[in-house]
């Protein structure tokens, strides 16, 4: 099945904007959301001056304003007639060990990677339960797989967090129409962790997310990504003692 009418949050930039790339090279129509909305419109012009037979919609969205999240993705519905496939991508990706006096940056990562993504979910999910038709796509972690030290805590929480919750949702529609896919990308190379030195098995934006896409077209209901080695080392993650996991972050 084609999923025509495709909405990502967290477009701005890295995952989400290559994601708008590689789908509007498909052919897709797109919504685009986020904060900065002038990013928006600099990859709107990108994308349709190099395809100029799809439509695609911007519009500025904070996830952390709930009622704007109703708002804008039933805006978007309304401008493209339907929403064949819905990305949930916006995320912070900072944190630091708890207990260290930075709570309030622990709590603005759990909010917008847990509570924004769950506003999300049940944004796309009255749309497509409305439609009876579409695909939700959660885009989480490897490092959901277990709890991890240091600043890596929680962030791994809500990655834990947004992956049950989108497979209680696929339990919830698994005799629907509705499709449901966690993503668990692996060290891929964004905006997120431009200032990290070079990390083993790290992969660059176009060829992690050449990964995300292909798992996301095979609308499997979770995937690591890329595949090798992240297939192998999720389950030696789930596995292994919880001390050598550790060392392994």
């Amino acid at each position: 099945m084609t999923r025509k009418n495709i909405l990502i949050t967290g477009a701005s930039s890295g995952l989400g904007a290559e994601m708008a790339r590689q789908f509007a090279a498909r052919g897709r129509n797109l919504a685009l959301a986020a904060r900065r909305v002038e990013n928006l419109d600099g990859l709107k012009a990108e994308i349709t001056a190099a395809n100029p037979g799809i439509t695609v919609s911007v519009r500025a969205l904070d996830v952390n304003d709930h009622d704007a999240v109703f708002k804008v993705f039933g805006e978007f519905r309304d401008d493209l007639g339907s929403l064949d496939r819905v990305i949930v991508n916006a995320g912070l990706g900072k944190g630091q060990p708890i207990g260290t006096g930075y709570f309030a940056a622990n709590k603005q990562t759990a909010e917008t990677n847990f509570v924004a993504a769950l506003a999300q979910c049940e944004a796309a999910m009255e749309i497509l339960r409305a439609q009876n038709a579409g695909h939700l796509v959660m885009i989480s972690s490897m490092s959901a797989m277990r709890g991890m030290p240091r600043n890596l805590t929680t962030y791994a929480a809500t990655k834990a967090g947004v992956s049950a919750l989108a497979e209680g949702i696929r339990a919830d529609v698994a005799r629907t129409p509705i499709k449901v896919t966690t993503i668990h990308p692996g060290y891929i190379r964004s905006e997120m962790n431009e200032r990290v030195a070079k990390t083993p098995l790290m992969v660059d934006t176009r060829t992690g997310v050449t990964a995300m896409v292909k798992a996301i077209e095979s609308e499997t209901g979770s995937a690591c990504v890329p595949r090798w080695p992240w297939s192998v080392l999720g389950f030696a993650m789930r596995h292994l003692p919880l001390g050598v996991v550790a060392r392994m972050s």
